[in-house]
């Protein structure tokens, strides 16, 4: 039986510490972000509307802002523009007057069932101390199937993750770096048609399958195939220019960054200031707000969550056609046209 050659030490040892501190890197900064994210939730600035003319809730808004900074009053022209601040998540509640002297609360917990929980605690406390009544309605519920509201955060995961294994997947049987705009085609077609078809399987599993939700199915499917393209893309094109190295990066950033930023888990509120805005830009915050837009609210909250896919996609696309046109180019010109391409020289040049 033939033996394999020894390989110099001074070969491969370079290279094998530099992926072992790369791994060391990622599942440090994982730990610390999931950790240091989720560890201790501390509600602070949840958004609750109110209308301007509506004198008695303001002032009950106004005193529990003096107490804490929990509760932050949202203020809109009238209660039907605040209704519709609701209903386009804008806040997780809206106060208001109650005929006979008393109050009204009405909360959407499908935006975060534990943002509309501490906002009726907080309130319901601050009502009995004005010794006023308060009546509470959920405008928007969570489905009964999914209490604490986490489907779609689990949703967005998957979408996502199978979409950057999806283009990393592609890197390895193909290489990261097209060598030709054709190819580059070639793969963004394959990922946009895989895309579509993990967008119908995602919210089939979780529609008439596992039966959280039986409605909107189309509108999920939609959502989930835009977020796997988006995911993929923004891969792939970080893949294309670093290579498979770039693999890390996009880890960093829709793992080990993208999931506890994505206000999936916990209401951004909740978060650690450095990580509160990061679901209106990143990936996972992004396929969140819009699950939860396609099920549960108006049209009009769906808006900035799929402009912010369409344009991570975009950029995902024109990176990857520069890589192809910068790289992938060069490292075809340098490879001599009489020699047949191996397979270690198809996975390091495309």
């Amino acid at each position: 039986m033939d033996e394999e050659p020894d390989i110099p030490v001074r070969d491969w040892l370079p290279r094998t510490a530099a992926l072992l501190v790369g791994t060391l890197a990622l599942a440090s900064a994982f730990i610390a972000a999931y950790v240091g994210a989720l560890h201790q939730p501390t509600p602070r600035d949840v958004p609750v509307g109110v209308a301007l003319g509506d004198q008695r809730a303001r002032a009950v808004l106004a005193a529990v802002r003096g107490a804490t900074d929990t509760i932050k009053p949202v203020e809109y022209d009238d209660p039907a523009a605040a209704d519709d601040g609701l209903t386009a998540r804008e806040v997780y509640a809206v106060l208001t007057s109650a005929p006979g002297g008393g109050l009204r609360l009405t909360t959407a917990s499908a935006s975060a069932p534990a943002a509309t929980e501490l906002v009726d605690q907080v309130l319901g406390q601050a009502a009995r101390q004005a010794n006023l009544p308060l009546q509470v309605t959920d405008e928007v519920p969570v489905e009964g199937s999914d209490p604490r509201g986490l489907v779609p955060f689990y949703l967005a995961v998957g979408y996502v993750l199978g979409g950057y294994l999806a283009s990393t997947a592609l890197g390895l049987k193909t290489g990261t770096t097209p060598r030709s705009l054709r190819r580059a085609g070639l793969r963004i077609a394959a990922l946009a048609a895989y895309a579509v078809v993990l967008g119908v399987l995602g919210a089939t599993i979780v529609g008439p399958v596992l039966d959280v939700w039986d409605h909107d199915v189309p509108a999920l499917a939609a959502a989930g195939a835009l977020a796997v393209f988006a995911a993929a893309m923004v891969a792939a094109a970080v893949q294309g220019w670093l290579g498979l190295l770039g693999t890390g990066l996009v880890i960093l950033l829709l793992v080990v960054l993208g999931n506890p930023g994505s206000g999936g888990v916990y209401a951004p509120e909740f978060l650690p200031g450095w990580l509160r805005g990061m679901h209106r830009w990143n990936v996972p915050g992004l396929t969140t707000d819009l699950i939860k837009s396609a099920v549960y609210f108006d049209r009009r909250s769906t808006g900035w969550p799929v402009g912010g896919l369409v344009l991570w996609a975009a950029l995902g696309v024109v990176g990857l056609l520069t890589a192809t046109l910068v790289r992938g180019r060069r490292s075809a010109a340098r490879r001599p046209a009489s020699t047949a391409p191996t397979s270690t020289d198809a996975r390091s040049a495309e």
